[in-house]
């Protein structure tokens, strides 16, 4: 009979915290897994047995040289192939838990305990590091605004699937992930009664019972992986039986006695009932004024948590993470701190898109002024608008972009969005995927360079081929899928940063624009933060359109060079995920939908460089008056056409939408539609579009060559708006644009405009109604 090695198990100290306790049990797990038994007995240890010692911080085992200086969450493996004992040693309970993570990945990797090991991991650089899931739909309900969502099994499913969370948390933990983010408007009404306004729940009582259950859980779950979870809420958004009782909007621009004292006693009881969660609150968007942020945040809020410590009996401050977005955090934050010191600040990296690793202007001075604080300040990897709906694994930018977090805006934290947010945990592919499967890569490379972003260039590339290996096969084919998800994940970022109208999810990247949007961004309400902030100095289409009429030096990226990049990053991209594809041996079906990815962000680069050369041959057109600059256009604006038509016939099959946020809040290149009634959100839906533009281009030039007189719509003044009320009943106001939704019963939209229109307020009604002259007069 064959005698099983036994390991002898000494823990220093022998009370165990609770995450201590959960690194131990899944080091035990894979140490059982390739065949030995565990002894958990003192020394001396059991004769024969290989000894495994597990410390914090303890030093007796110091002194034997292994420990150097171990941060909070930091670790040291040892074992010399001559001993007969391994040690492992945490900075404190989370570094030793992560050690025996580490030392339980390595024994599955290999199949047996290592003979040699040295590893130190002095601790993280990011103290806090955890992405985001969203309790939020891609859709606004009916009767409802945006953020509001109860938390239901109909609305959110996974978030009652234990099993679901199990893995995801245990995806985490690997990663050394060490915060969670849950996103919801108005979370209380789900979550927790109050005595003092007991019937204001948004959900029904079996609900409500089991969402307190399955928090609770999921609160005691992230505890014992070292992961603090934290939950966000937005300002002012009280329930809906209460507003409806009080005559209220369920979003408040200014506080009440009413929902001040709501919104303190919901958060004492969310105290009450989860004393280990954290709370991000967002003091705007509906809540506006510095005064009014500042009441809230030390009245309410922070009022409402030591209430809730009080009844709790808790002592220490449950940490607070203060989002910047909609308030000026510099303002707000000093008040704040003299009666709260357990606070963090947060503020969004690239905006609502990933441009750069070069943040700079207002963005850059407003991180390092809450980095200034004292407070670890936490950048927002947010909502990813530009990067939607393809794979993006590019850890070249995703490195450079968290040296750029430490070392330009003084982070020392990460909170990250799935590339997906609005539809966790699904994929926008068709059929969907997890995201947790498919955006691997994603995950795993931030949560790698939030640990050290300043690894060995060399060490790190072989650690990706590693990995790609295991997903593909191959180690031929991973290095060439590295190459082509890093030359693929430049397109993006410099396209929206030198053309895009803003780096909010207002814009859909992937979807185009079209060449008015280009010309005269003015008409479209941009956001200079884009290009002042989110990019690398360099001129936009106008300014180097000018320059080089006037002959004058150009500063920084230019849109020629932009273009010129971009060919060249989606055409190596393309050559490298080719040239893999014969040496795929694992995965196929995924690596062929990657394949197509790849293919269609060159689609979608090349689309975007033919307008753009359009563009400028029309802005070039307003100095020439030379018809020839126009005709030069057109070429462009029908190569463009064609490479749209490429990307539809790509993603024809392949993506269920473009965006995940399907609402009128987009408006770039067109409409989302109206509520409840998305439109826009397909390539497919956008190619009309498209093809209507080149043909009115293309007369416009015919009615130029025949002397006809021409209207040059890059000079012609809005028409004034006038203030108006909607008395009619459903009958809604929309702004007037192309892609605007005309009627609120069908999905007809403006396919074209005259330019003094854009902008202008109109009113949509049912068409059905209209036509069978059924319309409400209004008295």
């Amino acid at each position: 009979m064959q005698v099983r090695p036994v390991i002898s198990l000494v823990v220093y100290p022998s009370t165990q915290a609770t995450r201590l306790r959960s690194g131990l049990n899944r080091l035990s797990d894979a140490l059982r897994n390739v065949g030995f038994s565990i002894a958990d007995v003192d020394p001396p240890a059991v004769t024969g047995a290989l000894k495994l010692t597990v410390s914090v911080r303890d030093p007796v085992v110091g002194a034997a040289g292994l420990l150097t200086e171990l941060r909070p969450e930091g670790f040291a493996i040892s074992r010399d192939p001559e001993a007969a004992e391994i040690r492992i040693i945490g900075g404190d309970s989370s570094g030793a838990m992560y050690g025996c993570v580490e030392l339980a990945r390595l024994i599955q990797k290999a199949g047996s305990v290592p003979n040699r090991l040295s590893i130190v991991e002095h601790g993280p650089q990011f103290t806090l590091r955890g992405p985001a899931i969203g309790l939020q739909k891609t859709f606004i309900l009916p009767g409802r605004k945006v953020y509001e969502y109860p938390i239901t099994p109909e609305l959110f499913p996974f978030f009652y699937d234990r099993e679901h969370w199990t893995e995801y948390l245990d995806f985490l933990w690997v990663n050394r992930f060490n915060t969670l983010f849950l996103w919801s408007g108005h979370p209380f009404s789900s979550l927790v009664r109050s005595s003092e306004y007991p019937d204001v729940l948004e959900v029904d009582e079996a609900t409500f019972h089991e969402n307190v259950r399955t928090y609770r859980w999921l609160a005691d779950e992230c505890d014992r992986r070292g992961i603090w979870l934290v939950q966000s809420f937005y300002s002012i958004l009280l329930p809906q039986p209460l507003a409806q009782r009080h005559g209220l909007d369920t979003q408040l621009s200014a506080p009440n006695e009413v929902a001040a004292d709501y919104t303190r006693n919901a958060i004492a009881a969310f105290v009450r009932e989860y004393p280990n969660v954290g709370l991000m609150p967002c003091l705007g968007e509906a809540l506006v004024g510095i005064e009014n942020q500042k009441f809230w945040l030390n009245e309410v809020i922070l009022a409402g948590i030591k209430a809730g410590m009080a009844a709790a009996g808790l002592t220490e401050q449950p940490p607070v993470v203060v989002r910047t977005h909609a308030t000026d955090a510099r303002q707000i934050m000093p008040a704040a701190l003299k009666v709260y010191r357990n606070l963090y600040t947060e503020a969004k990296f690239n905006g609502e898109s990933l441009t750069t690793w070069e943040p700079r202007g207002v963005r850059q001075s407003l991180h390092q002024a809450m980095s200034a604080l004292g407070a670890t300040h936490v950048v927002n990897v947010h909502i990813l608008a530009n990067l939607e709906p393809f794979r993006y694994g590019a850890q070249r930018f995703i490195r450079k972009c968290m040296q750029a977090a430490r070392d330009r805006l003084g982070a020392r934290g990460l909170h990250l969005y799935p590339l997906t947010f609005w539809d966790w945990p699904f994929s926008p592919d068709r059929p969907p995927l997890r995201q947790i499967d498919r955006d691997w890569i994603w995950f795993e490379s931030w949560a790698r360079y939030a640990w050290n972003p300043d690894i060995d260039e060399h060490e790190d590339r072989n650690y990706w081929i590693t990995r790609l290996t295991e997903h593909f096969g191959s180690a031929g084919a991973a290095e060439r899928i590295l190459n082509a998800y890093n030359d693929a994940g430049e397109c993006a970022p410099r396209l929206l940063r030198r053309f895009g109208i803003t780096e909010g999810n207002r814009q859909t990247l992937s979807l185009g624009m079209t060449l008015d949007q280009l010309t005269a961004p003015e008409k479209y309400r941009p956001f200079p933060e884009l290009w002042e902030s989110q990019s690398p100095p360099g001129e936009r289409l106008q300014e180097f359109v000018e320059r080089e009429w006037k002959k004058l030096p150009h500063e920084g990226e230019t849109p020629v060079t932009i273009i010129s990049e971009v060919l060249d990053f989606a055409s190596r991209a393309q050559a490298a995920v080719e040239s893999a594809a014969g040496l795929v041996t694992l995965n196929r079906p995924e690596f062929e939908r990657l394949r197509n990815d790849v293919h269609c962000i060159a689609a979608m680069s090349r689309c975007y460089a033919a307008k753009a050369k359009a563009a400028i041959a029309v802005l070039q057109f307003n100095f020439s008056r030379d018809v020839a600059d126009l005709e030069q256009a057109a070429e462009h604006l029908a190569d463009s056409l064609q490479h749209f038509r490429t990307l539809e016939a790509l993603t024809r099959d392949t993506y269920r939408y473009a965006n995940s946020m399907q609402t009128g809040q987009r408006k770039i290149p067109v409409s989302g539609g109206s509520e409840g009634k998305p439109v826009n959100f397909h390539w497919s839906q956008l190619l009309e579009l498209y093809e209507q533009e080149l043909g009115d281009f293309q007369r416009r030039i015919a009615a130029v060559r025949s002397g006809r007189p021409e209207a040059d719509e890059t000079t012609i003044p809005p028409l004034p708006k006038a203030d108006f009320r909607v008395l009619s009943p459903g009958a809604q106001r929309y702004e007037v644009q192309i892609g605007a939704v005309v009627f609120t019963d069908r999905p007809a939209v403006i396919l074209s405009l005259a330019p003094e229109l854009a902008g202008l307020q109109g009113i949509r009604f049912a068409h059905g109604s209209a036509a069978a002259g059924a319309l409400e007069p209004v008295e």
